[in-house]
């Protein structure tokens, strides 16, 4: 394992050196964050009944969405892996004595977190100094915070695991759009990116349950602030920890599968 680590900080390390684009981002993210306030403020205001999710907890939703957006969505990509895979360099990949699936994991997840940390900090500050309608909120107690950190190192996994997918089908069609767009876009809904899970009808929320998406952002975002706690915030961690756990399995079953049947022409 020595060496997936090794891969992590590398791949880390060299992340964080995209400084101008972190701030370009974290004006971007920003940006948009505000802005989605602004659409659900008129949205509360010209409701007649009580929300289901208050507004200081959609409040924290928005800003934590915005701030670990390199994290929890499945559109950020390895683009130089998808372009590997699909002009052929990834044969030497498969020369090197490392098990390819724990490789790709480490690359991609190490990604994550270098864009997320360098975006993560300005966003969060900017959010704690907002006017009061906007600020954004401390979390529910210091147990719903170290609950809060450890399903989002989780979401991270979760995401990742998710993301080799995309990777994986781009074998057999040599592209990586179709199946980029087609998982991307249907998570981003079923994680509650576009609308927050609260807001969303009963009979599709019980479905979500069943499914990884929402464990990736509406899971440790609702844990910071108090929507979910006691019990039923450790069960659903614990069903993070299986879903994680099964699409790992599955991913590095799918690959195995994958390459038996590549074939390189050329070089």
């Amino acid at each position: 394992m020595r060496v997936y680590f090794s891969m992590f900080k590398m791949r880390l390390i060299a992340g964080m050196q995209y400084r101008a684009a972190a701030w370009a981002g974290v004006a971007t993210q920003f940006f948009w964050g505000f802005m989605n306030l602004m659409v659900y403020q008129a949205f509360y205001a010209s409701s007649g009944t009580e929300p289901p999710m208050p507004w200081p907890q959609l409040v924290s939703y928005i800003w934590l969405r915005q701030a670990f957006l390199a994290i929890v969505m499945l559109w950020v990509r390895d683009g130089e892996l998808l372009r590997g895979i699909a002009d052929g360099h990834v044969a030497y990949e498969l020369c090197r004595p490392y098990d390819l699936f724990k490789t790709w994991f480490a690359r991609l997840s190490a990604m994550r977190v270098s864009s997320a940390a360098m975006r993560c900090v300005p966003i969060l500050t900017l959010g704690f100094f907002l006017p009061a309608q906007y600020r954004m909120p401390l979390p529910a107690g210091f147990g719903a915070l170290g609950l809060f950190l450890l399903s989002l190192a989780l979401s991270l996994l979760l995401v990742t695991a998710i993301s080799m997918f995309i990777y994986i089908l781009t074998f057999i069609t040599l592209s990586p759009i179709g199946s980029m767009l087609i998982i991307t876009v249907a998570a981003e809904f079923l994680q509650g990116s576009l609308i927050p899970v609260p807001l969303m009808p009963e009979p599709l929320q019980r479905f979500l349950d069943f499914l990884p998406f929402r464990y990736t952002s509406d899971l440790p975002f609702r844990i910071y602030s108090g929507g979910i706690s006691g019990y039923d915030a450790l069960l659903q961690t614990g069903v993070q920890i299986l879903w994680i756990v099964v699409l790992l399995l599955l991913g590095n079953a799918a690959l195995k599968r994958v390459l038996r049947r590549v074939v390189i022409q050329g070089g």
